[in-house]
């Protein structure tokens, strides 16, 4: 294959390197990226393994020299992963010609042992300069930097993840350092090693993938992790994010040429491949279909039908109330007996659409609730209870996960007033809620835990742990079967939205 078509210097930065001379023909090179690919299936005739397989060998067929970079969210959350904690992932990681890895947030979901178990089995680079074990060592499996040479044109290219992943997955003790601040150091870095482009592979949030692309400090930034299909070149540097899921592939076509005092000029074009324009490639799929055969005797279950539209669709429940959230803040707090239900959209995977009539199996629920948490109860004063509302609003503007969905409450909050302090009215039952009172939270681990920023969570008296709780899953779907398997939960004002 072509992709293999380039001399790849070592992993580590390699100082000394001598200069070479004019070049008589442009050099043509071709990235491909993907980004926070969790699903091996396709959805609707787009995205998943066979058809990105057939992308990958129509794109090396067509050019010489091409590198696929992945800018990281693999591991986690797919429906298998709940079972394998990612390896099924890493396994078809290493069927592909991947080039560069960076760690997204969600390689940590299942905490920092497991995620160097799955980069032990990877048979690809894991380019990282920010994330360090406690003791100050780069992660395990893990090289700072990685300089490519092709033809004579030098690629340098360093990995950022987001210190979000602090808040939104279970690292550990693993620390992650400043976005800017090591971007700036591993650009100033890689051009000392000879780098002519210097390309970024982060998975960062939008606002910090706009602070490094004003600041200029990569030639080409790949992000990924707000799953944007985004393509933005202001003549200096490149900012791509190619969707999720591999429903889209992004390809920059670089023509670089060095002149006669060595310097070396480039141009991009750019294209957004579509996968629903290809066909699935049939070996590709015969690698999948073990998985998926192993999943269909336990989850293909039916267990209730959607009586109303369900939606799970991300724009949805990271914004605004969902009658699908509200179905899951309902069951776990009947499951406990709490006085109050929440829960976080972005523990909602789904993004889909039920419409009425749809027949709901445990593969829906599972699909939708992919990441293991369990079902808690802890005792909060109302004054933390507060805390955890203004927090699952401050970040609405961004589509965070963080956004709140309730059982046994109502509340209103001002988008246009500054984060902590948004929330202007909240009522438990038919009463205020008592900022000095106590009430019963039936929540999820990953928030009882600080997950997404629900700090406060974990000043209240915690009555159900994590190792005592249910799988919240199995919490929705045995409170489906007890309610006569009629899902009719819709939006009805729980939620809700001023300016």
């Amino acid at each position: 294959m072509r992709f293999a078509n380039r001399l790849l210097a070592a992993s580590c930065l390699v100082a000394g390197l001598f200069a070479l001379p004019a070049l008589a023909e442009p050099v043509s090179i071709k990235l491909l990226q993907l980004n926070d690919w969790y699903r091996y299936l396709d959805d609707e005739g787009r995205g998943g393994f066979a058809r990105l397989v057939t992308i990958l060998a129509d794109e090396d067929a067509a050019a010489d020299n091409v590198l696929l970079v992945h800018a990281g969210d693999a591991f986690s959350p797919s429906l298998l992963s709940g079972f394998d904690q990612g390896a099924h992932m890493v396994a078809l990681l290493n069927e592909l010609p991947l080039d560069v890895f960076v760690l997204g947030n969600h390689e940590f979901d299942f905490g920092p042992e497991v995620a160097a178990e799955r980069l032990a089995e990877a048979g690809f680079d894991v380019v990282n300069s920010n994330v360090r074990t406690a003791g100050g060592d780069l992660f395990p499996g893990t090289v700072e930097s990685k300089l490519v040479e092709i033809d004579g044109i030098k690629l340098g290219f360093y990995g950022v993840t987001t210190p979000d992943t602090i808040e939104l997955a279970s690292p550990g003790d693993t620390t992650f350092a400043p976005v800017v601040e090591t971007a700036s150091l591993m650009q100033a870095k890689l051009r000392e090693a000879g780098a002519d482009i210097v390309v970024a592979v982060v998975h960062t949030g939008w606002r910090e993938d706009m602070e490094l692309y004003r600041a200029g400090i990569a030639d080409i930034i790949m992000t990924g992790h707000d799953h944007d299909l985004r393509i933005m070149y202001d003549g200096q540097t490149v900012m791509t994010e190619s969707g999720s899921d591999a429903d889209y592939v992004t390809a920059i076509e670089l023509l670089a040429e060095r002149d006669e005092d060595g310097k070396v000029a480039w141009r991009p074009a750019f294209r957004a491949i579509d996968s629903a324009r290809v066909e699935p490639d049939a070996a590709a799929q015969a690698k999948v279909q073990p998985y998926e055969d192993k999943l269909s005797a336990e989850l293909d279950v039916d267990i209730g039908e959607a009586m109303v539209p369900l939606d799970t669709q991300r724009a949805t429940i990271r914004t605004m109330e969902s009658g699908f959230a509200n179905l899951i803040a309902d069951a776990i707090r009947n499951a406990t007996g709490a006085d109050i239900g929440l829960t976080n959209g972005g523990g909602i995977r789904g993004n889909r659409l039920y419409e009425p009539g749809h027949v709901l199996t445990r593969r829906d629920i599972l699909s939708e609730l992919p990441f293991g948490n369990t079902t808690v109860l802890v005792e909060l004063q109302g004054s933390d209870l507060m805390a955890a509302l203004e927090n699952g609003v401050s970040q609405v503007e961004e589509g965070a996960g963080r956004f709140p969905h309730v059982s046994g409450l109502r509340f209103t909050y001002d988008a246009s007033q500054p984060a902590g302090a948004r929330v202007t009215e909240v009522m438990v039952g038919d009463a205020p809620l008592d900022l000095a009172a106590t009430y019963s939270v039936a929540t999820n681990d990953y928030m009882l835990g600080g997950g997404d920023g629900f700090a406060s969570l974990g000043n209240g008296k915690v009555l159900i742990d994590g190792s005592g709780g249910t799988l919240m899953a199995n919490t929705v779907m045995n409170y489906i079967t007890a309610t006569g398997g009629k899902v009719d939960q819709e939006a009805e004002g729980r939620v809700t939205r001023l300016n």
